[in-house]
């Protein structure tokens, strides 16, 4: 077997890699030694900005199977048929720290999934909560800001956290959510995955309706104390990275259930509440959930960085049969993802593999650019319409049109008949066993008696006091009590 020839980026063999070029012994190094510069200038240039959220990640590939047939709701042809399977890449992420934090936090967990389908890839990007702090995309800057390490101390600020949640009331659902029994995961297999938003689905027949995606758990769910996420962090800061890689590569493939819930496009209007508030759930005596098929992750990425790290997932990337709905923050994301990526990646990120379509090739006018690899030759024309046979559109619609009226302008969210910010929170806190709540006022009493603005403090306890009057006086009593 021949010798492999360690070669510079051009191609020339290299004569010496352990020793630099220099002027004579000894002497100082010399700017014609092109093999040493062209080292240091990648190593230089080897990180890309990392995410501004969602930057901690892990991910798998895998393949969706169709286990019901519900083609009498979504003309998809990936869910066409029972038994059909569709190759997916996944990407299980922690949303508030940095590259180099730790996965066993109390924090949010992405679970953005893509399908590469006969009709081009469908990104379904969530989170594994169902529901979110904000309705609405103006507030999301403002929110991570919050959220982020202060630009002063350098480090996440209670101060800032909770003054922000006291000025939007409407976080009072998620953060009953986060501080709860499920704010820690024991691993990225053993959570849930939501669409969290809501999708519109389409039929052969035009019919709309809307729909949210349920990804449950095949290995039942399990969480982390507060004390025994500290303990693991303290031993294996990769813990959540290290258990799936781990599983997959034993042949534990872990898996989910998908369910979706399903609304017919006619009864929103009137729904009790707006059944597109990210801060809401639609509770399941309304719609209940409906099976659709599983998810199996079988493979994990060779190189971390080409497959994750590069791995771009925008919402906007629908499939003939799905589409948007009036979600305002859906909305807002339907921009700022694909433009988040076309800023860390280039205009040209989805040319990589692991973004790149698989089950079939993308055919369009997108030219030059940064890392352009499909140019075309010179018989393609970079422009349409043209008399040269190049692409062309199909006068289909993905999914059914949505009806719009009114001014322009900016609008609060139309009310509904039962629309509140504390109503399901309370809900929830209501569902919790005796322990899952003293965990629960436990957590929230934990940051919030940290805070050091008095009026921050009784802001968030009247917020929890609104989702329910215990609620909001355990929380109180326990602040009370850390500040003695």
């Amino acid at each position: 077997m021949s010798k492999r020839v360690l070669t510079t980026e051009s191609g020339a063999p290299v004569a010496d890699n352990q020793n630099s070029a220099t002027a004579g012994v000894g002497g100082p190094l010399l700017l014609q030694d092109q093999h040493l510069l062209e080292k240091l200038a990648r190593f230089n240039r080897e990180r890309i900005p990392e995410r501004v959220v969602h930057a901690r990640g892990s991910g798998a590939y895998g393949y969706f199977e169709v286990t019901d047939d519900v083609t009498a709701y979504t003309r998809a042809n990936f869910l066409g048929e029972v038994g059909k399977r569709t190759e997916t890449f996944i990407r299980f992420s922690t949303v508030a720290d940095s590259l180099g934090g730790a996965d066993a936090v109390r924090d949010p967990r992405g679970f953005a999934l893509k399908f590469y389908t006969e009709e081009g890839n469908y990104d379904l990007v969530g989170n594994n909560t169902p529901v979110f702090f904000i309705k609405d995309p103006i507030k999301f800057p403002d929110f991570i800001h919050s959220q982020k390490r202060d630009p002063f101390t350098g480090r996440q600020e209670p101060d800032n956290v909770w003054d922000f949640w006291a000025h939007s009331p409407e976080a009072t659902h998620q953060i009953t959510w986060l501080m709860g029994d499920r704010g820690i995961p024991a691993s990225y297999r053993h959570m849930n995955g939501y669409g969290s938003h809501t999708y519109q689905w389409t039929n052969e027949a035009g019919e709309a309706f809307f729909v949210k995606y349920h990804f449950k758990t095949n290995q039942g769910i399990r969480s982390l104390s507060a004390e025994q996420a500290a303990e693991l962090v303290g031993k294996d800061a990769n813990s959540h990275q290290t258990d799936l890689l781990q599983a997959i590569e034993r042949g534990v493939n872990p898996s989910w259930t998908l369910y979706v819930q399903i609304m017919p496009a006619a009864e929103a209007a009137d729904y009790r509440f707006n059944p597109f508030d990210l801060t809401k759930v639609w509770p399941h005596a309304d719609y209940p959930l409906q099976r659709v098929g599983r998810l199996v992750l079988d493979r994990n990425p060779d190189n971390v960085f080409a497959e994750v790290e590069q791995a771009a997932f925008s919402p906007n990337n629908f499939v003939p049969g799905i589409g948007p709905s009036p979600d305002k923050m859906l909305q807002g994301r339907l921009f700022a993802y694909a433009d988040a990526h076309r800023y860390r990646l280039g205009v040209n990120h989805t040319q990589l593999p692991v973004n790149a379509p698989k089950a079939t090739a993308a055919d369009n006018y997108g030219r030059d650019g940064l890392m352009a690899t499909r140019n075309g030759s010179r018989h393609d024309k970079n422009y349409e319409p043209n008399s040269y046979q190049g692409p062309a559109q199909t006068d289909a619609a993905l999914s059914a049109p949505l009806a719009v009226h009114g001014w322009t302008g900016t609008h609060e969210a139309p009310q509904h008949a039962k629309d509140d910010d504390f109503f399901q929170a309370g809900e929830l806190y209501r569902l919790m066993s005796e322990d899952e709540k003293k965990r629960l006022v436990a957590n929230i009493a934990g940051g919030l008696s940290q805070v050091s603005r008095e009026d921050v403090v009784e802001k968030n306890i009247a917020h929890f006091a609104a989702a329910d009057a215990d609620y909001g006086k355990r929380v109180r009593e326990a602040v009370e009590a850390l500040r003695d």
